[in-house]
């Protein structure tokens, strides 16, 4: 009795809200998948020959998953989660070694009739392992540096076993995990840091062929950047307007000083100028900060002297990547053109989300879909069947249901009693911002291709299951809170 007691008090509690979104998304998704694999010859969207038939078959095991696991008492994820996330780094070391090389990667380990990439379900042990580590007893962020590096540790490790099996896209995903270390206090100069990194990144590939002061037009553009962001960090952060007056005049007093030496033909090469000026005004914010005890000014240094360095090791970091990488990340800057090539893909599934106009063209009747334009249409590239059957209304529906769903799980995040289950959501919520972001943005030519799917939507078992596994796990932890489980 008591059994039956609890498993209704489970079911009562359960945010239903979320449950309906998911299951809207899937049943969504198998329709897209079967008009992404849609000819006048198909069979019915049922059939296990077809894409969309295979796909049902495993909604509806996930459907069976997502019931195991709000059966499961809500304390065992909490008990068990680091032996869960030393079996997935097994896993993922064994895949290495396993899997067969599809594609250029080995990351798919074949079962019988089926396929999965347990880099799909390592995001879950992960997402668990960050949880239980925040939950310790008197652990914060900022309590010390040995902190940092263990909750780096849980997702650095399974990036590096990943990439090692040549699925980059898949690694990149656990970077969203530092969303989660800032809602836990890490630093927001953190962020700024690595916004500030693919920043200058991103202009000095950009602007490479051109010059300003002899220089690359990239790199001229980042120094002024660079001092700019330090006239601006010792005013605002470290509080030192009159110290930010007198970088700012020395920036642009130099400045006009190289210019009026160039028009009496006096050339001083611009990296010179850049590194030297920018080294002086360094050392007089160390010589400020000495003897007026302002620590922020350190910030500051190592900030400028950092993103020179960061300059420096572009050129040999871009060159590290595979050529198809190095060529998307042109393509997608608009650096170069290859609309038969590695751009063909962007280039033909902007087409079909332009074709669709505001209403679309209606359900199977998307022309680009049909004639096979986009390739790998059913998995990556399902967001452009969408646009094109259902316009911008369509597309517009299915971006407001993922913003619902993403809010709705940091609303749970937010209501959790405990530090585990508050992580463990939060990683939900980074898993799925970051997918849906780069999975829209590369479909529409904003992000390079990186093969990142579109949850609930693109084809594929192994990514279905993941991220059920993530929401109904999710979904078993916040139903104990209203249970007042001590879990």
């Amino acid at each position: 009795m008591e059994s039956r007691s609890t498993n209704k008090s489970i079911f009562e509690n359960i945010d239903w809200i979320t449950v309906i979104i998911y299951v809207i998304l899937v049943v969504i998704g198998v329709f897209n998948i079967y008009a992404a694999s849609y000819d006048f010859d198909n069979a019915s969207i049922f059939s296990f020959d077809e894409f969309s038939g295979k796909q049902i078959r495993w909604i509806g095991l996930s459907f069976v998953l997502g019931l195991i696991l709000l059966l499961i008492d809500a304390r065992m994820y909490e008990t068990y989660a680091y032996p869960i996330y030393a079996l997935m780094l097994i896993l993922l070391v064994a895949t290495i070694f396993l899997a067969k090389e599809i594609n250029g990667s080995r990351s798919w380990l074949v079962l019988g009739p089926m396929s999965l990439q347990p880099a799909e379900f390592a995001k879950f042990a992960t997402a668990l392992a960050m949880a239980k580590l925040f939950s310790g007893y008197n652990f914060t962020l900022n309590s010390s540096p040995g902190n940092y590096i263990k909750a780096l540790l849980l997702f650095l490790i399974p990036i590096a076993l990943i990439l090692a099996q040549n699925e980059t896209g898949s690694a990149l995903v656990y970077l969203s995990l530092f969303f989660v270390l800032y809602r836990e206090g890490m630093s927001g100069l953190i962020l700024f840091a690595a916004l500030c990194c693919v920043t200058f990144f991103v202009i000095a590939v950009k602007f490479a062929d051109s010059t300003i002061l002899d220089i690359p037009t990239g790199e001229f553009v980042i120094y002024l950047l660079i001092m700019t962001i330090m006239v601006g960090m010792t005013a605002i952060y470290c509080k030192q307007p009159n110290l930010a007056k007198n970088l700012f005049l020395w920036f642009v007093g130099t400045g006009l000083i190289v210019m009026i030496l160039s028009l009496f033909g006096v050339t001083i090469p611009g990296t010179i100028y850049g590194i030297s000026v920018i080294t002086i005004a360094c050392i007089y914010c160390i010589i400020a900060m000495l003897r007026n005890h302002i620590k922020g000014m350190l910030v500051t240094v190592f900030f400028a002297l950092g993103s020179i360095v960061f300059l420096f090791s572009v050129n040999h970091v871009f060159n590290t990547l595979q050529p198809h990488q190095k060529n998307r990340i042109l393509v997608t800057l608009g650096i170069v053109e290859d609309l038969r090539g590695t751009g063909y893909n962007v280039n033909q599934s902007k087409i079909a989300i332009g074709s669709g106009g505001f209403i679309g063209k209606g359900y199977l009747n998307g022309t680009q879909t049909k004639l096979k334009y986009v390739p790998e249409q059913h998995t990556d590239f399902i967001f452009c069947t969408i646009g094109e059957e259902h316009g911008f209304i369509g597309s517009s529906f299915v971006l407001l249901l993922f913003l619902i769903l993403i809010l709705r799980v940091i609303s749970i995040a937010e209501r959790q009693p405990t530090a585990f289950g508050r992580v463990y959501a939060y990683c939900v919520a980074s898993y799925l911002i970051l997918h849906f972001v780069i999975n829209i943005g590369m479909v529409i030519g904003l992000c390079p291709v990186i093969g990142i799917p579109l949850p609930f939507f693109s084809y594929g078992g192994s990514s279905l299951w993941g991220f059920t596994i993530l929401i109904f796990v999710l979904l078993r932890i916040d139903a104990a809170r209203r249970e007042h489980l001590s879990y």
